[in-house]
């Protein structure tokens, strides 16, 4: 994404008639464009939203991905993947800022914190991607299997292999590792 001053314009630009006068601009565009925050206060509020809003697995892989994201898109000089590209990631951060309000208000109320699964991908976004998007989604999918393991799946998967489900194997005894590295204070022998 470039941050030229037009672009940067175009990010924080907050009246319509400055949008709908470009020739690049519909009036569909402007209407999302007016809402949008610049690059970089949008991208310190999504990683400042994943820390209140993500258990610490999907924080992890959340942060990289957004950094990622925002890396390869630095470059963009077209105003119109420019928009597209802040607006979805403001829709994001709009979700997930309203899941931190919903949550707050339930520990307040005592209701007390519950897990959130997330959302199913809508039929025809997912019919709109390409083969490249499918095959990125697929693995995302595989990557993200053993993250959300019920403990039942991870105790079966733990008794089908034939070890313990936490902790050092039966009969297995850790090595001393200080006798093996003379710096540390053991000697080698």
């Amino acid at each position: 994404m470039s941050f030229r001053t037009s672009a940067c314009r175009l990010a924080a630009a907050t009246s319509k008639s400055a949008l709908t006068t470009s020739a690049f601009t519909s009036p569909a565009t402007a209407e999302v464009a007016s809402q949008l925050l610049p690059p970089l206060p949008l991208y310190r509020r999504l990683l400042r939203v994943h820390r209140k809003a993500l258990p610490i697995e999907m924080r992890v892989m959340g942060d990289e991905y957004v950094k990622a994201e925002f890396r390869r898109t630095r470059t963009t000089d077209n105003p119109l993947h420019i928009v597209g590209f802040l607006s979805e990631w403001k829709k994001y951060l709009d979700f997930h800022e309203a899941q931190v309000a919903e949550e707050a208000g339930e520990i307040e109320g005592g209701a007390g914190q519950r897990r959130r699964e997330g959302q199913k991908l809508q039929e025809e976004l997912f019919e709109k991607l390409s083969a490249d998007q499918i095959g990125q989604l697929y693995e995302l999918l595989q990557a993200t299997k053993e993250v959300y393991l019920s403990p039942e799946e991870i105790a079966a998967k733990a008794s089908a292999e034939g070890s313990p489900v936490e902790g050092v194997p039966k009969g297995e005894v850790l090595p001393d590792l200080a006798a093996a590295h003379p710096a540390n204070g053991g000697s080698k022998q």
